[in-house]
């Protein structure tokens, strides 16, 4: 599942930019915008850090289970931004939006993630090595 592999591979890179920009925006500015460490950790830890782990698991094990993994995968990658995109607007408020609609955003992208979680546990036991 090589091409499963580069797009996880594909949206690390781009939640590492994220979390490595905010971060350097929170050493730069200090003050106010440590409050934006949980957010630049969840980036950083769902965003980069798994989605990294998820890709090299498709290179290293080989799974007959072809939408179960692309579900896996997408809910992984929808979770995660919606997880911290919802986090953002809930805690920093940028937009008049309702707090219903913020709080919904934030719980649903961490329910798909949850979800993504659980596709990945049952995925380790489909899954046997690739031969080399």
């Amino acid at each position: 599942m090589k091409s499963l592999s580069l797009l996880l591979l594909r949206f690390a890179g781009l939640f590492a930019m994220i979390g490595a920009f905010l971060g350097a925006h929170m050493a730069g500015s200090q003050g106010e915008a440590y409050a934006l460490r949980p957010i630049h950790a969840h980036i950083l830890v769902v965003g980069w850090l798994t989605l990294f782990a998820w890709s090299a698991f498709y290179l290293l094990f080989e799974t007959h289970f072809k939408k179960l993994a692309y579900t896996h995968a997408w809910t992984g990658i929808i979770g995660s931004t919606g997880l911290t995109a919802g986090m953002w607007l809930y805690m920093v408020r940028p937009f008049e939006v309702s707090e219903s609609f913020t709080f919904i955003f934030y719980i649903g992208g961490g329910s798909l993630l949850l979800l993504s979680f659980a596709l990945f546990l049952i995925l380790t036991f489909l899954v046997s090595p690739r031969k080399r």
